[in-house]
């Protein structure tokens, strides 16, 4: 905290600058956790027998502070990027794909937009940093970062600035009534970002850390690897400084749905992690404030080859494990069903106490 407190300016009243979030962020309430967990404990069925499907609702009902749980209007946040590293040709698609893909949200054509449907949630696209404008909402920092792989991909200025954009999407959900978010980005060379960022957060090396992204070939994959170790090389980016570190090798994607990681836990509201990507704008939120990871709720394990290592890193588990890597938050909303079945047995199932039946006992 006094790091980042050394680099940020106060922006006006108007909106929670990210000093601000990091202030305000406090552990769950336990008081909250053990009243789920008596309800669930309660209830008539074999203690524990929906495993982390409890585990999670009990999480919840710490983020939240009540007992009580809804997570009837739900979104998907979308944070679009372009990113400069894409010139080293560690990519198999043109940047012109990040905006395609963009617009697609908004016609309901995209994969996440599909599943949207599916899981009865309204997805948010969100322009931090496209190379060009389109009519996805502009929440833009830049036009798209520089190429890390030269200099460093944006300055510190501009990444707190997106930070603090993902906070005020979070702010401005929230107070639109949604009570569940979820992460999702769409950025052509954001795998070559997460992968060099992940790489630094974790002093991992960063042919481990490094997967084909979006069906890279074997020469593809050893270009991305040589960027990602000279930009590393070139910045020197600090560990202990998640800031220093988006700014040199990261990537406005990253940057955002950072804020939202912090954004959810200042206004107490659980927010789903999607796949890699995400994953390491989480380990970026949680090296900021630790007990932000308490508001974080893991959805799957990417197929990326660090994304478990990730999870680690956060001492997180996934709910599913469905080999999935399509990104665009798809795994996030896969999880919303399964979370709405554990929720509608913790709210409607009859407890011991209304059926007349003694009450499982918790066994040494």
């Amino acid at each position: 905290t006094e790091l980042i407190g050394r680099h940020i300016e106060r922006r006006g009243e108007q909106k929670m600058t990210l000093q601000e979030t990091i202030e305000q962020i406090h552990p769950l309430s336990k008081e909250a956790m053990d009243r789920a967990k008596a309800h669930w404990d309660g209830i008539a069925k074999p203690l524990h027998s929906l495993g982390k499907l409890e585990d999670v609702l009990i999480q919840i009902a710490g983020i939240t502070g009540k007992e009580e749980i809804s997570i009837e209007k739900r979104a998907l946040l979308t944070f679009c990027a372009d990113n400069g590293v894409v010139e080293e040709n560690v990519t198999q698609s043109g940047q012109e794909v990040t905006a395609t893909v963009a617009e697609n949200f908004l016609q309901e054509k995209a994969t996440a937009a599909i599943l949207c449907r599916g899981a009865h949630a309204d997805l948010f696209p969100i322009d931090i940093g496209m190379a060009r404008d389109t009519k996805v909402p502009r929440y833009k920092v830049a036009y798209g970062t520089k190429n890390m792989a030269k200099g460093p991909a944006m300055t510190r200025e501009e990444a707190v600035r997106a930070l603090e954009t993902g906070i005020a999407v979070a702010e401005e959900k929230i107070a639109a009534g949604y009570q569940l978010m979820a992460t999702g980005e769409m950025g052509i060379g954001n795998t070559t970002t997460s992968s060099a960022v992940a790489s630094v957060l974790t002093d991992i090396p960063v042919k481990l850390m490094t997967g084909r992204g979006a069906g890279l070939s074997a020469d593809g994959l050893r270009r991305k690897i040589a960027a990602i170790e000279r930009a590393i090389s070139l910045h020197a980016p600090d560990r202990g400084d998640p800031i220093d570190i988006i700014s040199k090798v990261g990537g406005f994607d990253i940057a955002g749905l950072t804020g939202v990681f912090l954004g959810g836990a200042i206004f107490r509201i659980p927010i789903v992690i999607d796949g890699f990507i995400s994953s390491v704008a989480a380990l970026c939120a949680a090296r900021l404030v630790p007990d932000c990871i308490g508001y974080m709720l893991p959805s799957h394990c990417s197929g990326e080859p660090a994304a478990s290592k990730v999870l680690d890193e956060l001492g997180l588990s996934a709910l599913l494990d469905c080999g999935m890597s399509l990104g665009e938050g798809s795994g996030a909303v896969a999880v919303m069903p399964l979370l709405e079945m554990g929720l509608s047995v913790y709210k409607s199932m009859s407890t011991f106490e209304e059926i007349r039946v003694e009450q499982y006992e918790e066994l040494k």
